[in-house]
């Protein structure tokens, strides 16, 4: 292989490609990667004649990725993120610093958990910050396995080779319903008796909500209808109000009992127990301050009272 095949391939053809993908477009990839759209041409012009393939065909006014452009935006999406973390670990070594540790969130009520752990993590490790990436917060597996988070928070660990899921706090999930509420009087309740229901819920696909995947589906059931709202207050803004019922883990529900008219009412006769999960690569696992956060996240005992232990 000569010289000029061996050197081909560049960071900058991948930013490209995976840029264009995204911004749908040359002239706004170039913008977006602050290069001139004759800079951009250019560069994929050179590397198309030295691999021998055309990376992009036309399709009328559209781009269309051909076979090798889907294999090299694969490529992409995959090792630039890798990159992007090496190069800021390494300017973190020469400036000091250990590293910053990258939660990505797949539930609400999981960042309020994150914030009990997260000071006493943040004493015992003076060198290393912690950043939440609020963008993967109901799908962080591919941003785990793409190094785009070194952590994942979830109570619905998915197994994967290469991933560790490790069990850090169990909590139940129970049916939150104003006082005056028929159900508030039950100590416990059936799919069934959810039938005539407004379920609200936060944000995401049935398939990752426990009241459905867990408790109603199984049994056949659905509430008459379904609502679905951003904030934990607003929920129980809502449920307080008696506009529906809503299911959320215990600990985050009692914070709420003494300032809004709820009570809580376990799904089931034996309850709903669920566990939050802190995935990690494998690899990273001798990590001392990512082994650190687990450990801490283990045996740390949470208080949610104000988010603040007394």
């Amino acid at each position: 292989m000569n010289a000029a095949h061996e050197h081909a391939l560049q960071r900058l053809h991948l930013q490209i490609i995976v840029e264009v993908e995204r911004q749908g477009s040359l002239t706004a990839a170039a913008d977006a990667l602050a290069l001139t759209q004759s800079a951009l041409s250019h560069s994929i012009k050179k590397l198309e004649k030295q691999l021998g393939t055309s990376i992009w065909m036309r399709d009328g006014r559209s781009l269309v990725l051909t076979q090798a452009g889907r294999y090299l935006l694969a490529l992409g999406e995959r090792l630039l993120p890798q990159l992007a973390l090496a190069e800021s670990h390494v300017h973190q070594i020469a400036e000091g610093l250990r590293g910053t540790l990258r939660f990505g969130m797949e539930c609400h009520p999981c960042y309020q958990w994150l914030l009990t752990v997260t000071d006493p993590f943040l004493q015992a490790y003076a060198d290393v910050d912690i950043d939440v990436i609020q963008k993967f917060q109901f799908g962080g597996l591919g941003a785990l396995l793409n190094h785009e988070i070194d952590m994942l928070v979830t109570p619905d660990p998915v197994f994967k080779p290469g991933l560790h899921f490790e069990p850090v706090f169990d909590y139940e999930q129970v049916l939150v319903v104003s006082n005056q509420h028929p159900l508030a009087a039950q100590d416990w309740v059936a799919p069934h008796d959810l039938q005539g229901e407004v379920l609200i819920s936060y944000p995401v696909t049935l398939e990752r909500l426990d009241i459905y995947q867990s408790f109603l589906t199984p049994a056949g059931q659905l509430p008459a209808r379904h609502q679905r709202i951003e904030t934990t207050d607003m929920i129980l803004q809502m449920v307080s109000c008696g506009r529906g019922v809503a299911a959320l883990p215990r600990w985050l529900s009692e914070r709420y009992l003494g300032r809004m008219n709820l009570s809580l009412v376990k799904l089931g006769e034996r309850g709903l127990a669920k566990q939050i999960h802190l995935g990690i690569r494998e690899a990273d696992m001798s990590i001392d301050y990512i082994s650190g956060f687990m450990s801490l996240a283990r045996h740390q005992e949470p208080c949610f009272e104000d988010l603040e232990c007394h």
